[in-house]
């Protein structure tokens, strides 16, 4: 049963990786709660860690890993505890049909690619790291983008042969690239914390979309964008 929310509108910063699955998931929130709207923010989680602590006005924090959700607990930013809501794992995105042959992490250190990767504070960029790391390969040279979506996006318009990203980026973007599996022995299993932000301008809304979130309705949509379950 959705819980009574006062109208408004409450302000979620999310993961750049959550953009498909949190948008439908703000359409069926408001669906049940009329007058309430959701703001969505997408971007690197250590980007939306900086925007909060310099008071940018959220409600609630998803973050794709639990060191920056860390880092704001640990600022006293953070209101109750965070609940862990779902987990991902990573994916090679290539071009539609695979033209420079990638079948692993190493033909990502083949001469004459053009690779793209997160950077290191971006969760995505200290998974990929630690793929490599556990694949006993050194990390390629690679472009340093500020978010997941920034890789994807610069295989979609082939600005770059390949990328390392999460398996449901990849599934978001259709027909347009193709993934290659990371052996599971050398893959993470990334996790994603959620947390209402003290002083929250909404916090009714906060608690009651975390609630959503945190349902058996919330992670079955969840599930359907090819999220692990928590």
């Amino acid at each position: 049963m959705p819980i009574d929310v006062p109208p408004g509108t409450v302000t979620v910063f999310a993961a750049a990786s959550l953009s498909a699955a949190f948008q439908e998931l703000a359409r069926t929130f408001e669906a049940q709660h009329p007058g309430v709207k959701v703001d969505l923010a997408f971007g690197g989680s250590s980007t939306l860690v900086q925007q909060i602590q310099q008071g940018a006005p959220a409600d609630v924090f998803a973050s794709a890993d639990e060191a920056n959700m860390q880092r704001l607990v640990e600022s006293g930013a953070i209101a109750g505890v965070p609940a862990l809501f779902a987990h991902n794992r990573l994916q090679i995105v290539v071009g539609l049909g695979n033209p420079k042959h990638i079948a692993g992490l190493a033909d990502l250190a083949k001469p004459g690619l053009t690779i793209a990767l997160c950077g290191p504070t971006v969760p995505c960029g200290g998974y990929t790291a630690e793929v490599f790391r556990m694949a006993g390969l050194a990390t390629p040279q690679a472009s340093q983008e500020l978010d997941v979506k920034a890789v994807l996006s610069k295989v979609v318009l082939g600005d770059a042969d390949a990328g390392v990203v999460y398996v449901t980026d990849v599934r978001a973007a259709g027909t347009a690239v193709v993934g290659v599996d990371i052996p599971q022995e050398a893959n993470v299993i990334a996790r994603y914390p959620i947390a209402a932000v003290k002083n929250a301008p909404h916090a009714p809304a906060a608690a009651a979309f975390i609630a959503f979130v945190l349902s058996a309705e919330g992670q079955q949509k969840l599930t359907r964008f090819g999220f692990l379950a928590r």
